[in-house]
């Protein structure tokens, strides 16, 4: 059975920096024989988590929005690769309040002791971060922080991370060749996971 490689795409710019980041990742993943999907997160509505603690009791967002389809396909992919532009020092919004939603699996982990479905490869779970930023200073680490935090709940290996700074116009990103090979080495490698 192919690894199944789940793309969440955090930017509202299709042809973004992130989006071209993601883009090579998701691309050398599926010629590494991996079955690719990509979530553009900006094109749902996914509300904040509203902390009505009701997943306690559950493991189960009582929130209907588009999360809910996005939560199943996570808990089927082996691998997951979250691109998101940096916004104050963190993921966007969109990013954000997918993740503040995964407060589900934290309960259904923590508070309810049940594990996480198997990965379908049998290999651990596993994923990678892809930022870009405008600024000149380097902005990554409350992002970096999130989305290791919500890899863990995920029992997510972190396998890397691509992070550019001082790329603010979209599509710039295109002319840094070692940020294009290394999202799309990360790629290969979350088919390429050691069991």
């Amino acid at each position: 059975m192919a690894v199944s490689v789940l793309g969440l795409a955090g930017s509202f710019r299709r042809r973004g920096n992130t989006a071209l980041l993601l883009e090579q990742a998701l691309v050398a993943a599926a010629e590494a024989g991996a079955q690719i999907e990509r979530v553009d997160l900006c094109r749902l509505k996914i509300a904040p988590c509203i902390a009505c603690d009701r997943c306690r009791d559950t493991g189960i967002c009582a929130v209907q929005d588009d999360y809910q389809a996005v939560y199943a396909r996570l808990l089927a992919a082996d691998a997951v690769i979250l691109a998101s532009p940096i916004y104050f020092l963190g993921v966007s919004g969109w990013a954000k309040a997918f993740i503040d939603r995964c407060q589900c699996l934290w309960a259904r982990k923590y508070v309810l002791h049940q594990p996480l479905p198997p990965t379908s490869d049998g290999r651990p779970r596993r994923g990678v971060f892809l930022s870009a930023a405008g600024s000149q200073r380097t902005p990554f680490s409350g992002a970096v922080s999130t989305v290791k935090a919500w890899l863990q709940v995920l029992d997510a290996a972190y396998a890397g991370e691509v992070l550019r700074r001082d790329v603010d116009e979209a599509g710039a990103i295109a002319q840094d060749a070692g940020a294009l090979a290394e999202a799309a080495r990360l790629g290969r490698l979350l088919v390429e996971w050691p069991a």
